[in-house]
């Protein structure tokens, strides 16, 4: 089988290019990233092409499946960009294979595709996928697999998956992760256990989450089955202010939504951190997710919990950890995080 992915040099694309690289049924892949990493994986070959303007045609010639990963959380200032990148490049992607003559492509959705829903019981795949309004991430994540539903009527004979899993954390992802979310003033000698007094309880904020080795078990399984549609991913326990107080030794303290979220736009709009208030509106509003068809039709379990996949990022954030891509290496901060000051927290992405 040969396997192209696109994003592939990313959180879960590195993840998932050395999954297939150990996979026996996988011959050769070709690895899409804006930029092309020096490291090299196994069976794995580069090519440096944007999925919104480049043509694709020639790395997905003779391709028996495309995993697409390739996804823009930053600038978070720039929507068109975004917009441009997500939503426009995921389309090319799918009718680029299908030209192709590509047989099977697996999507990137994501839990923040669906519409608000219950916490306080589990939904399975058929939960409406309409997204949150206020975040850009889950309205492109929505959009995407409508177009996604199109799609497939047009191209019947394509094998389409689509995985939704929950956040996804490992300690190599540590650095782009505090970049793209916390912002260049976060210090990560205080990322410490004993000095994280207390975690904010907000109403509404529970979530799940999974190592992302165990989504790139999931993508693999997915390429390599005869298995069609959405599945939800994710790992047990589900995350709630209990559940991190307990990991972290801290003590929930009740927080206002209103003034949480109040807090998180002024320190946006400030330039202060990359993170717009629309991430904690999505996390506050997707449903908990049933994992039951994941397991049952291709047989993916996680093998860490939500809990060892949090601790694993803290460490990782705390030692500064990365992996040898542009994405995720450390040295693309710059001496000092000079670069991503630079770009303005979200402003444009310089990295």
């Amino acid at each position: 089988m040969r396997v192209v992915v696109t994003g592939a040099t990313g959180n879960v694309g590195a993840s998932l290019v050395r999954a297939l690289g150990d996979d026996d049924a996988v011959t050769s892949i070709v690895g899409l990233a804006r930029r092309a990493p020096k490291w090299q994986p196994a069976k794995t070959s580069w090519v440096a092409a944007d999925v919104s303007t480049d043509d694709l045609a020639g790395s997905f010639e003779g391709a028996d499946a495309v995993v697409h990963l390739a996804w823009l959380i930053q600038p978070s200032r720039q929507a068109d960009l975004l917009w441009r990148t997500n939503v426009a490049g995921s389309r090319r992607v799918f009718h680029a294979a299908a030209r192709a003559g590509v047989g099977t492509i697996v999507y990137a959705s994501s839990v923040g595709a669906y519409s608000p829903g219950p916490k306080d019981r589990r939904v399975d795949e058929g939960w409406p996928v309409m997204g949150v309004p206020t975040s850009f991430y889950s309205r492109h994540k929505a959009e995407v697999e409508r177009s996604l539903d199109a799609f497939e009527a047009q191209h019947p004979g394509i094998r389409v998956v689509r995985l939704r899993p929950g956040l996804l954390f490992k300690r190599a992802s540590a650095t782009e992760q505090r970049r793209l979310f916390a912002g260049p003033f976060v210090p990560v000698s205080l990322v410490r256990r004993e000095l994280i007094p207390f975690v904010p309880d907000v109403e509404g904020l529970r979530f799940q989450a999974l190592h992302t080795d165990d989504v790139a078990d999931a993508y693999r399984r997915a390429l390599t089955r005869d298995v069609r549609g959405a599945f939800n991913l994710a790992a047990e326990p589900i995350l709630d202010p209990r559940e991190l107080g307990r990991i972290l030794h801290a003590k929930p303290l009740k927080v206002s939504p209103g003034l949480l979220r109040g807090l998180v736009n002024a320190t946006w709009r400030m330039h202060l951190q990359p993170t717009p208030p629309g991430w904690l509106d999505m996390g506050r509003s997707v449903p908990i997710m049933d994992t039951a068809r994941a397991r049952d039709e291709f047989g993916w379990s996680p093998r860490y919990s939500s809990s060892q996949a949090v601790m694993e990022l803290l460490e990782g954030m705390r030692a500064e950890a990365g992996t040898p891509t542009p994405p995720l290496d450390p040295a693309t901060s710059g001496r000092g995080r000079v670069r991503e000051m630079l770009t303005g927290m979200g402003r444009r992405s310089g990295l």
